[in-house]
């Protein structure tokens, strides 16, 4: 099969690959789509230190069963393998699993003609649905995940509050979006590129500002920050941004460098909340907002061939294309 393969720091082969083979309980499903993540950028600069190359990146991924019993049918993929045995995987939070693994990390992923998933990690797409706008479903299990875990904590509803969403990827755009059906009553987000901003404005979800531009948001402003970046400097800007008593949910890991302001989150009594990945309501909630149109057009998703993977590696990583999200059709 035709695979694109990450070798080394910033390289990228697309070439040929022996075609994976199942074990038992899985099945091989060919790829139809598959998105590039956040994470898939970290491995590509070189930051991800379980992500040795050679490897096959990718785990968003939407495709056709090839064998199993659902075989020919469309189905997309939630790449989080779990025990299913565990404490946590019995109360439904899978992705708290000790033994958990996403593939694409050290089981090959998506970024390839064909792919290998244990059978109950299918999720069939619903009719009408295009498999682009279906392998969305896992960025935006994430940035549901992240607010469904802020509403829990959250002393008002999101209709009476404000929020503000920090950066303008597919995973902020993503947040951005759930927090507009919710009915969230007022929407910020904050973006250094300016052409993500472009877009995002475009989509018309929320307001949209320049962090480091001169016209900022008054301090302590936001009910709720949800911090889609993770870096030193956005986790300053959500300690600034969060009002007393506010919710600070946290799903970026670009860095681990200091910026939390623990004095003012204790002081100000302001909730922080480590979120990862999401759980199978999450993914279905996500595949179902999606396919009824609750999240909009998702015209700013922008779809290229699995052999000019590299390229896309490579504008996403100079900043060079507009989109919020590419995905790499094998």
């Amino acid at each position: 099969m035709k695979a694109l393969v990450y070798t080394a720091t910033q390289e990228l082969q697309y070439r040929d690959e022996p075609d994976p083979v199942a074990a038992e309980q899985e099945v091989t499903v060919k790829v139809e789509a598959s998105g590039i993540c956040g994470s898939d950028m970290h491995a590509y600069h070189g930051h991800d230190e379980r992500r040795i190359p050679p490897l096959i990146l990718g785990h968003e991924a939407a495709g056709i069963v090839m064998d199993g019993r659902y075989a020919g049918q469309r189905m997309v993929i939630n790449p989080l393998v779990t025990c299913g045995l565990c404490a946590d995987c019995h109360a439904g939070r899978s992705n708290l699993c000790p033994s958990r693994e996403i593939i694409g990390m050290r089981h090959a992923g998506a970024f390839a003609q064909y792919v290998t998933i244990a059978e109950k990690n299918l999720i069939a797409i619903p009719d009408g649905l295009d498999m682009i706008h279906a392998s969305l479903m896992e960025p935006a299990a994430v940035s549901l995940h992240s607010i469904v875990l802020a509403e829990k904590v959250m002393h008002r509803p999101l209709s009476e509050c404000s929020a503000l969403v920090i950066g303008g990827g597919a995973i902020g755009l993503l947040a951005a979006l759930f927090l507009a059906q919710k009915g969230t009553a007022r929407i910020m987000l904050s973006e250094t590129s300016a052409s993500r901003r472009s877009t995002v404005e475009k989509v018309g979800c929320c307001d949209v500002f320049d962090p480091l531009g001169s016209s900022l948001p008054e301090a302590a402003g936001f009910d709720l920050v949800v911090d889609a970046v993770g870096s030193g400097a956005t986790r300053r800007d959500a300690s600034r941004y969060a009002r007393q008593g506010g919710v600070i949910t946290h799903i970026g890991l670009q860095d681990n460098e200091p910026g939390l302001d623990i004095r003012r989150l204790t002081l100000q009594e302001i909730t922080f909340i480590g979120n990862y990945t999401y759980t199978h309501t999450d993914l279905q909630a996500s595949l179902d907002a999606i396919a009824r149109g609750a999240l909009g057009s998702l015209d700013w998703v922008e779809a290229r061939p699995l052999s000019e993977g590299a390229q896309a590696f490579k504008d996403i990583h100079t900043s060079s294309t507009e989109a919020p999200k590419i995905v790499l059709l094998p």
